[in-house]
């Protein structure tokens, strides 16, 4: 007969303290010491496994910090006066996290974005206080991401006093992220490859930077999407939303990066819908990209090797892309699996990648063209 589990008691009001959070009194409180889960089988094989962190923990993800901090930061130097407008364009999990930190420090928020985003991002942001500000027709050049990054230029010269975040710029972006490595740092102790998706360069550079000051020999593999220039690719239709970028990021910190793994859509969907019915924890393109590549790693490397996979975000957003088979079908995204092992490729240059691919030679894409200076190249076929 099964004996009942009996719960630990406390044994003094002082062990009740260290064991209960504090009461908050913003919302901004809730941002950060996300929790950690391990990912083994049935998503991996046997006996092998990584560590997520769920970002998706944060009120709106893993951008909450970015937000937060950018923000904060502007403020304490004068670039923002109390009361402007903030201005940014994003794909949605910036968006909530400015709505966070224009209700935290008094700042009404516009965000631009683009007919790809999922109608309930954009019900979430209108519920949280954000103006949302719809770009209709697609740069003939830049795409729609480069359409909305003009929007915003509008929208500052039309707000003097408006102040623009610049999350592909602003070294405040990558500042942020110290707090989760250091998170990582006291829940796992030891940290030997971290694997991170690459868009604005933020997280995975904050993160890769104050990890790899503890840990000296700590392997960086930076997830993108196809048809991301990041890396050097040209660009092309990227359905992926959260990871890639149709310009050049300044925050990206390509000499922290030792492997580059290309994954495409349905490989991601295939990743993100494994893990939410194996493990009850996944997201989603970001997610799904970074869970492939984890779950990659950890059949490849010495199975002491201890590896981590940051999850961005959480499911909710892609009820009606990643996890509804009617969208799925339509941008044929399911029936894929994907390959046990990626393609290889020598130099991101060989040839355009379309399935998941890896490369461990990484440059500046600006570097090698001699135009480090230009802040963003819009290339032909760009559309996110």
């Amino acid at each position: 007969m099964n004996e009942p589990t009996r719960a630990t008691v406390p044994t003094s009001p002082a062990q009740l303290l260290a064991d209960t959070k504090r009461p908050l009194h913003t919302p901004a409180g809730l941002v950060g010491d996300t929790p950690v889960l391990w990912i083994g089988e049935p998503f991996t094989v046997t006996g092998r496994g990584f560590w997520a962190k769920l970002e998706g923990h944060n009120p709106g993800g893993i951008k909450d910090r970015t937000a937060l901090h950018m923000v904060r930061a502007a403020r304490e130097r004068g670039q923002l006066l109390p009361g402007a407008r903030i201005v940014e364009s994003t794909s949605g999990t910036l968006g909530l996290g400015l709505a966070l930190a224009g209700a935290t420090y008094g700042h009404p928020v516009t965000v631009v974005t683009d007919p790809g985003m999922e109608p309930l991002m954009t019900g979430l942001l209108t519920a949280y206080g954000a103006e949302v500000d719809l770009v209709d027709t697609p740069h003939p050049t830049g795409g729609w991401q480069q359409a909305r990054r003009r929007r915003v230029e509008d929208l500052l010269a039309r707000h003097p006093d408006a102040w623009c975040p610049d999350q592909y710029h602003n070294p405040d972006n990558v500042a942020a992220y110290a707090p989760l490595a250091h998170e990582l740092v006291a829940q796992l102790g030891r940290i030997d490859t971290l694997v991170v998706s690459v868009g604005t360069g933020g997280h995975s550079a904050g993160t890769a930077s104050v990890l790899r000051g503890f840990f000296p020999h700590l392997r960086v593999v930076g997830v993108d999407t196809t048809g991301s220039t990041i890396f050097g690719q040209p660009a092309a239709l990227r359905l992926m939303r959260g990871l890639g970028s149709s310009i050049y990021p300044r925050n990206v910190a390509y000499d922290l990066i030792d492997e580059v793994h290309w994954v495409a859509a349905p490989e991601a969907v295939w990743a993100a819908r494994h893990l939410a019915r194996d493990h009850y924890a996944t997201g989603g393109w970001s997610v799904g990209a970074v869970a492939l590549v984890a779950r990659w790693l950890a059949r490849f490397l010495p199975a002491e090797d201890r590896i981590v996979a940051v999850f961005p975000d959480g499911p909710q957003r892609y009820v009606g892309t990643v996890f509804d088979d009617a969208y799925c079908r339509e941008h044929r995204l399911l029936g894929h699996l994907p390959a046990d092992d990626p393609a290889e490729i020598a130099h991101p240059a060989d040839r355009v990648v379309t399935r998941w691919t890896r490369c461990t030679h990484i440059t500046d894409p600006l570097a090698t063209t001699g135009e480090q200076d230009a802040p963003e190249q819009i290339l032909t076929g760009a559309v996110r």
